[in-house]
């Protein structure tokens, strides 16, 4: 039997009790080319908040990822119900995969400036 763990590894930044404090630039979220347009419409009018197409800086027209899909950065107004807010955005027609992380983390380790190293644990059960 093998049992995955897994651990996230992020700058001190990150380390936040409610998400959207420090980071203002959305939750990003992988969208197939073509149906980037109508995500965004879904998004906005099941989530409210804003979502923008994001826009390389060395080269004309969207962030392209390694898949060939295009990166949707949503702001949303208010912080809720992640889970929920997770299951509603990939149950959109054209979602590949969002940016939470939601229950899937044991622990999760941010690096500072300093060098010291501050570990986090699930509040959950």
């Amino acid at each position: 039997m093998i049992t995955l763990t897994l651990f996230f590894s992020e700058c001190f930044r990150k380390d936040v009790s409610v998400l959207g404090t420090n980071w203002k630039g959305g939750v990003p979220i992988e969208v197939v080319d073509l149906a980037y347009r109508p995500v965004m419409l879904q998004l906005e009018r099941l989530l409210r908040g804003q979502a923008t197409l994001r826009m390389a800086v060395k080269k004309m027209g969207p962030v392209v990822t390694d898949n060939g899909n295009f990166l949707i950065d949503w702001v949303f107004d208010k912080p809720g119900d992640w889970a929920h807010i997770n299951t509603t955005l990939k149950m959109i027609p054209g979602v590949v995969e969002t940016g939470l992380f939601v229950n899937m983390a044991k622990k999760a380790y941010f690096g500072r400036s300093s060098g010291e190293v501050h570990t986090r644990e699930p509040t959950h059960t």
